[in-house]
């Protein structure tokens, strides 16, 4: 007779956990991370990308004889011909390569590191950090496009600027003013300020930790770790090769930032919806062999 009666007890306690499970599941769904919806349209968007795309590809492709200035009108020289050049940039000078192997090897990278390995790269690791985080398949695209917005409307401005002011290239600036027309680029001997390679860059990774912090991802700061360190590389290898001074390199990296910054927060700031991670959880209730038993299955 006891042993008929023991089990009740037992049967109460599995009933009652069963009865709250569901709940506390519930409670820990909704306290939960949740991911943000962020300002996007794909019209608006891939115009403004595609448009900027355009502008600064042709820029430099097919109109730049005609669009750099073929002497320099910032060329850090007196009008009697005494060099001017700032402390600062004198001093930074001395990273650029001693012979003219090490410097073209310096320029294969730069570029090599600038135009392939970091946009891979931050457009990785921000899909890595985003899936992490259980986003949806559609916060990727628009991820990624916000991040080339904000890259390609960088570099517009870049190269507007570049345009303008016409600084003279530091290896160009030693040469003597007969040999300056025979370099093997002309037309870019006047292009130094400010850093395109490490104005690029800096956009890359700031505007994908911008967007990372917008969304409310998981580990977003791999995004700063793996990013910052390449794209300070871009900077020295550009001065490695001699084709920027510091105070380039420097502007480049704070421009590239600020583009970074604004474009997310100013065009693509939080709706003020959020959606769930793709992080699913249930609890349901099995029939056990036995008149006294219960089990509990689920995921979480």
């Amino acid at each position: 007779m006891l042993r008929a009666v023991r089990p009740a007890p037992i049967a109460a306690v599995v009933a009652v956990l069963l009865a709250f499970a569901p709940l506390s599941v519930a409670s820990a769904q909704e306290d939960s991370p949740r991911l943000h919806e962020l300002r996007f349209d794909w019209t608006r968007d891939a115009i403004i990308t595609g448009t900027g795309g355009i502008l600064w590809i042709s820029s430099e492709a097919f109109f730049k004889d005609d669009l750099a200035p073929a002497h320099c009108r910032w060329c850090d020289r007196a009008p009697d011909g005494t060099d001017t050049l700032n402390r600062l940039d004198r001093w930074g000078r001395g990273l650029a390569g001693s012979t003219e192997q090490s410097r073209k090897r310096a320029d294969t990278w730069s570029n090599i590191l600038g135009f392939a390995v970091m946009p891979a790269s931050v457009l990785g690791i921000q899909y890595a950090v985003g899936h992490g985080s259980g986003m949806p398949d559609r916060f990727f695209g628009q991820d990624a496009t916000i991040i080339l917005e904000s890259a390609v409307l960088a570099s517009v401005a870049n190269q507007t600027v570049k345009f303008i002011v016409g600084r003279e290239r530091p290896f160009v600036h030693q040469l003597p003013e007969d040999q300056k027309g025979l370099t093997a680029h002309p037309n870019d001997n006047n292009l130094s300020f400010y850093s395109g390679h490490t104005n690029l860059a800096f956009s890359l990774v700031v505007s994908a930790g911008t967007v990372a912090a917008l969304r409310g991802y998981e580990h977003q700061e791999w995004i700063w770790a793996v990013g910052i360190p390449l794209a300070t590389s871009v900077g020295l290898l550009r001065m490695g090769a001699d084709k920027h001074y510091l105070t380039d390199v420097a502007t480049g990296a704070l421009l590239g930032s600020a583009f970074g910054v604004a474009v997310p927060l100013l065009m693509h700031g939080r709706t003020g919806e959020t959606t769930s991670p793709n992080k699913a959880s249930s609890v349901r209730m099995m029939p056990m062999a036995g008149a006294h038993m219960a089990g509990i299955s689920g995921r979480f």
